[in-house]
């Protein structure tokens, strides 16, 4: 039955993606905010959906190292694994607000998440304060796109694709709702699956954790990157997975902490929070050096996650 789950969830992604990807441009060129700040907002929050249940379930049925464990897997696979798979498939050229607004956002969310587990628990109030931080950039993002796009849109020339999703403002919010809900089970089909798949090999917490439950949940974001990236909306690739590192740590662990605190294993500070930083700030200089994000940086990145794999896979007793 785990494999059935495990193939079932895989494929409800791939369609799942499919409808996201076509709802979200659809709804970008209806009310005038760019594709950038779809992916960063609507998609990245429906991606991270996965995460969000993962951690709060795990937070509440006492098991702090799967909800930590989750997010910090899903970050770094979010950018090792996922960004660099979507730029083997396409390279990506990547929009100046995501060199200068949401990496430095990701990296601040990042450090603070580093800052607050640190002492080994995150308190509610450091929680609040995720989330807070993350309201007003989200208002703030969707406010400054509004403004500057709404006369380029308005100028553009569409295809017929696009123009007649544009049309049809409510078969976009269809496809859009339809994807994120196809995502949402394919994922949780896909997690249940794995972890009974990994439990059987006698895999830990945390290892389950930043491996397998880290990869499914971020399935999401691997299947709406690559169905971006066929499309050529490099936009919603970029700003999915630099916005779902942001959600997940400043909602997923934000909301986790303020509905429980959660207590964090001295191994997370030691090793795997430091691959976080690490990843997040490599992003950097890949984004500015060239003209585009390509294949060769892309086999770096994927390169980047063999390795962490293989070294939590080589720590198993």
């Amino acid at each position: 039955m785990m494999y059935v789950l495990l193939i079932l969830g895989l494929v409800t992604l791939v369609v799942g993606g499919e409808f996201l990807v076509r709802g979200a441009v659809g709804i970008a060129k209806k009310f005038h905010i760019s594709t950038l700040v779809i992916g960063m907002t609507v998609i990245s929050f429906g991606t991270s959906a996965p995460e969000l249940m993962v951690s709060l379930d795990a937070a509440m049925d006492g098991y702090p190292d799967i909800s930590i464990g989750n997010v910090v897997g899903s970050n770094i696979a979010n950018i090792a694994l996922v960004l660099g798979l979507t730029v083997l498939i396409f390279p990506i050229v990547v929009d100046r607000n995501s060199k200068i607004i949401d990496w430095p956002m990701m990296m601040l969310a990042t450090l603070l998440f580093f800052g607050f587990a640190y002492d080994l628990v995150i308190e509610a109030w450091e929680g609040a304060v995720l989330f807070g931080i993350l309201v007003v950039f989200t208002f703030l993002l969707i406010r400054n796109s509004r403004r500057k796009t709404k006369k380029a849109l308005a100028e553009e020339e569409e295809d017929d694709e696009v123009a007649k999703v544009k049309d049809k403002a409510w078969l976009s919010a269809v496809f859009l709702i339809a994807g994120l809900a196809l995502l949402y089970f394919g994922a949780e089909w896909l997690v249940v699956g794995a972890v009974d798949i990994a439990k059987a090999f006698g895999m830990d917490n945390r290892v389950i954790a930043v491996t397998v439950v880290a990869f499914g949940t971020s399935v999401p974001e691997l299947v709406t990157s690559a169905v971006a990236a066929f499309k050529k909306e490099t936009d919603i690739s970029v700003g999915n997975l630099i916005g779902s590192n942001i959600f997940n740590i400043m909602a997923v662990i934000g909301t986790t902490a303020m509905v429980h605190p959660i207590t964090v294993e001295q191994v997370t500070i030691d090793s795997d929070m430091w691959w976080v930083i690490g990843i997040a700030v490599a992003l950097l200089p890949l984004m500015l050096i060239g003209k585009k994000i390509g294949r060769f940086k892309g086999v770096l990145l994927f390169s980047s996650y063999v390795v962490y794999i293989s070294l939590i896979v080589a720590s198993i007793p």
